[in-house]
């Protein structure tokens, strides 16, 4: 795609933690603007973490526009995909920050997806015992959620996420330009963590959502920038009162403890993090009417709007003595009993155990054979 000849800031969304605030900028043209970056603090070397998908695209050219701000701006290109959110691609960070003579000033541009976003921040949270980063999101789904928040990881062979610091960045840039590049079943991955958020939080997200979801899906400018402005006012609301995930910023795993199994229980990279999730948000909604919280209907409409939305909306059949083990060390679990994020209301979440009868008659009816 050409270099933008202009950039528009379209919405500004402020994240709330005192000394630790930032700025959310959502536009179009932000790549190449230098005016973008001017918040970022003043250091002579720079390191853009990517991956080989991403580094063709757009590693040149956000390295050319910092090139007027650090002295060096190195880039290092991860291996793509989820399978590689580990402890050995990890250390190819640390390595170019080390061979690069980096100091405790560098700046870390983490410029990717969720997995990209995650690694370049715990190496950031790690390095030197943490040096600034900004996170540069060219995914939808990184872009309304996993690039707000401060929640870095990486993946272990028994669980998702498990190993991970909480470490805010300074700035998070969502230039929506770079959506435009995103393969069909990646930015249907990434509409699943903006669905969830009508029925944890905003039902009128959700009403919006299913009438303008076909708006969404041929990347109309003004639609993404509502969807993504919207989805990150309501994570700022939720981190702000909850940074470290203590009680309220759960609701945001809303269909995760369910979509985590899968990914794990099939192997990493085999569905795609958002699809896991979208499935994972029908089992929850599931196990939510079995609680007696939410009539059927409600399960029926978010269902349809995940369909129409492009994603998986019936789960591998792993078993479901499988599922349970998997949730077992979901992080939200509390002496092996596991917690699930149901919908107590439309437009409201809450974490609640349930018998595991009741957990095994959901996964039967939600899964069948992959």
């Amino acid at each position: 795609m050409p270099a933008a000849t202009t950039a528009s800031v379209l919405h500004q969304v402020p994240i709330d933690l005192g000394d630790r605030s930032y700025p959310i900028s959502i536009g179009t043209g932000l790549l190449d603007d230098p005016a973008t970056w001017s918040g970022v603090p003043q250091a002579s070397r720079a390191l853009i973490v990517t991956n080989t998908t991403v580094a063709p695209l757009y590693a040149a050219r956000l390295q050319k526009t910092l090139e007027g701000r650090h002295r060096a701006v190195d880039i290092v290109a991860l291996p793509d995909g989820e399978e590689h959110k580990n402890w050995q691609t990890l250390n190819l960070i640390f390595d170019a920050l080390l061979q690069n003579e980096s100091d405790r000033k560098t700046v870390i541009y983490a410029l990717g997806g969720g997995v990209v976003g995650d690694m370049a921040g715990f190496a950031a949270s790690s390095y030197m015992r943490g040096v600034p980063f900004v996170q540069v999101p060219t995914t939808l789904l990184a872009q309304v959620d996993s690039s707000v928040g401060g929640k870095t990881a990486i993946n272990h062979p028994l669980g998702k996420n498990m190993i991970g610091a909480f470490y805010q960045p300074r700035l998070v840039v969502c230039d929506l330009e770079t959506l435009t590049t995103l393969p069909a079943r990646e930015f249907s991955a990434g509409l699943a963590e903006v669905i969830k958020y009508g029925p944890i939080a905003d039902m009128g997200l959700l009403d919006w959502l299913e009438v303008n979801i076909d708006r969404l899906a041929a990347r109309e400018t003004d639609a993404l920038a509502h969807a993504v402005r919207r989805s990150c006012e309501i994570k700022a609301w939720v981190v702000g009162q909850d940074e470290r995930d203590a009680g309220l910023r759960a609701i945001l795993n809303f269909g995760h403890t369910f979509g985590h199994a899968i990914e794990a229980g099939l192997g990493y990279g085999q569905w795609l993090h958002g699809e896991g999730v979208g499935c994972g948000m029908v089992m929850a909604l599931h196990l939510s009417r079995r609680l007696g919280l939410i009539e059927s209907k409600f399960v029926e409409r978010v269902t349809a709007l995940l369909r129409k939305a492009g994603l998986p909306v019936v789960g591998p059949a792993l078993g479901a003595d499988r599922y349970l083990e998997l949730m077992r060390v979901d992080k939200k679990a509390e002496a092996g009993e596991i917690k699930f994020v149901v919908i107590d209301r439309p437009g409201s979440a809450a974490v609640r155990a349930a018998p595991d009868a009741m957990v095994r008659e959901v996964i039967d009816l939600c899964c069948r054979p992959a």
